[in-house]
């Protein structure tokens, strides 16, 4: 199957290829609990998570690193007003855009190539990978839209971690660096470009270091074989029990402990 912009998201792109959501979904983060059930349903067609203020606003500004911001009115039209400004949730959006294009180092990480699709085989698995700025031979960078830049993250019992370790960019980064190094014989480094959506906005283009990609990309190895046959129904998905599909599709079996109440990843 030769991957486009247009069935890049397709269901059946989504059974032949992994992605690195497609991997988080599975597996998690350090900050987002994996559900093999919620997995397979969103690659069956049978599930798809709503559309967060959140998420438009990032993708917003995404579409406009992209050139394809016109296509993106016409494709989410709760973010406009009907004289086609924006809504008050998403005027952020535009604050952010004008923000950072006026930074010189932050434009040249975002200079490369938009939206690049590669595919690899990765430790026997098809995967795919979009990047959001390629610069050939120099770096890979991707546009994070994010809270705070700043602002530890908790989970259970852990220790602070930035939000690059919890929401699992580490693995994105690992795994795009690992394809193109498979098809280009350059092992560039990673970048996020991130901004967020403060009131002042705050924004830095962060290098991930290499052990954290090599840490991450021996996690993705590990892991890989298992998703590889749940989705050829080879054996029985795992229910998290608490994400929204979970909840939407869950039958009780039986009463629970107290204690079983709080659930850590």
């Amino acid at each position: 199957m030769k991957l486009t912009a247009e069935n890049y998201h397709s269901c059946i792109a989504n059974y032949q290829f992994c992605s690195v959501s497609q991997y988080k979904d599975f597996c998690g983060s350090y900050g987002k609990k994996g559900c093999e059930k919620t997995a397979l349903a969103k690659i069956a067609g049978k599930y798809e998570e709503k559309k967060t203020t959140a998420l438009l606003v990032g993708g917003y500004v995404d579409a406009y690193f992209e050139g394809t911001l016109d296509k993106y009115k016409q494709e989410n039209q709760e973010c406009f007003k009907k004289d086609g400004g924006l809504k008050a949730g998403y005027i952020k959006a535009n604050g952010i855009i004008e923000r950072v294009t006026q930074d010189r180092v932050f434009m040249r990480y975002m200079s490369g190539q938009k939206q690049v699709i590669m595919t690899a085989d990765l430790f026997g698995v098809p995967f795919k990978i979009k990047m959001d700025s390629y610069l050939p031979g120099q770096a890979i960078v991707d546009l994070k839209i994010v809270e705070s830049i700043r602002k530890a993250k908790w989970t259970g019992d852990s220790a602070p971690m930035d939000f690059i370790e919890y929401w699992g960019y580490d693995i994105q980064g690992a795994v795009y660096q690992k394809v193109v190094e498979i098809l280009t014989g350059d092992k560039l480094p990673f970048f996020i470009a991130a901004a967020t959506k403060e009131e002042a906005t705050d924004f830095e283009v962060i290098r991930i270091p290499q052990t954290k990609l090599d840490a991450a990309l021996s996690a993705v190895k590990t892991n890989l074989p298992r998703i590889q046959r749940l989705k050829a129904k080879q054996e029985e998905p795992t229910a998290c029990e608490t994400c929204e599909y979970c909840r939407q599709t869950k039958v009780l079996s039986g009463p629970i402990w107290e204690h079983d109440i709080i659930f850590d990843i």
